[in-house]
């Protein structure tokens, strides 16, 4: 069965076939997380897909952050939310990395697909304007924790891929491991994929019961975060659709490995 953007025009984030490896926040192992230095250096191993968060600016940006705060990366109580777009990208995050709008880095990786994850209800209105503005519709994935946050992004970029929120995939995954298909396939018919971690509240969702419900119902499965290559093996040989890692570099030669076989 195609996905729901499949069947509505925005394929371009699901082409070509499966299976995808996500940069998770890019490669920041040499890399501050989250910027233009990780996410190039994931880009020039060969990797297609980049995972990335968004909160909101002072002044109504998205701005390209996993955390609603400083603290982690500057050891700074400032929140993304308290600082403009300028006074973020004065920030020095090393490497000469700074704190970047989603436009600039949907700008500087035009072939890139981005996989987003809205932060907080304040992002999803300027990270929707910021995809509108690229042209990027096509080459997004737009995901939240919260359906309300996901669904208000969505309502803005008509066609775009989106993933299930956190209530949906308990719902759907449950409901998989049980045999009732069509209560997976009801709860899942507005999405694209499923992004999710190998055990739901002890369910193992890559179970090949879960996956093939999941697959029935037209979405791909993407695990989150895997950063071993025996785990990556394993999962894919499962059958899983995509991989995210904050290890592209493993990542990248197990899927090199696999496609000579």
């Amino acid at each position: 069965m195609a996905s729901r953007a499949a069947r509505i025009g925005g394929a371009g984030y699901f082409s070509p076939a499966p299976p995808r490896l996500f940069a998770h926040r890019g490669l920041a192992i040499d890399a501050p997380e989250n910027t233009l230095l990780a996410f190039a250096k994931a880009l020039a191993l060969g990797v297609t897909h980049l995972e990335t968060d968004v909160h909101a600016s002072a002044d109504g940006l998205a701005i390209v952050s996993h955390d609603p705060d400083l603290i982690r990366l500057t050891g700074r109580s400032s929140t993304i939310a308290d600082l403009t777009s300028a006074e973020l990208a004065r920030i020095d995050l090393g490497d000469g990395q700074t704190l970047m709008t989603l436009a600039a880095a949907l700008d500087a990786f035009p072939n890139a697909m981005f996989n987003i994850d809205i932060k907080v209800a304040a992002a999803a209105a300027p990270a929707a304007a910021a995809i509108r503005a690229a042209n990027a519709e096509h080459r997004v994935l737009v995901g939240s924790f919260r359906n309300s946050r996901r669904r208000a992004a969505v309502r803005l970029l008509p066609g775009v891929a989106t993933s299930a929120s956190s209530g949906a995939v308990l719902l759907a995954t449950w409901a998989a491991a049980i045999g009732l298909r069509v209560i997976t396939r009801a709860v899942l018919r507005s999405v694209d994929a499923v992004q999710i971690p190998e055990r739901i509240l002890g369910v193992r969702s890559t179970s090949p019961r879960v996956l093939r419900a999941f697959h029935a119902a037209g979405v791909e499965v993407h695990i989150w975060t895997i950063n071993d290559a025996a785990t990556m093996e394993r999962l894919l040989d499962a059958g899983v659709d995509g991989i995210m890692t904050d290890r592209a570099d493993i990542g990248i030669e197990v899927f090199e490995r696999r496609s000579q076989r």
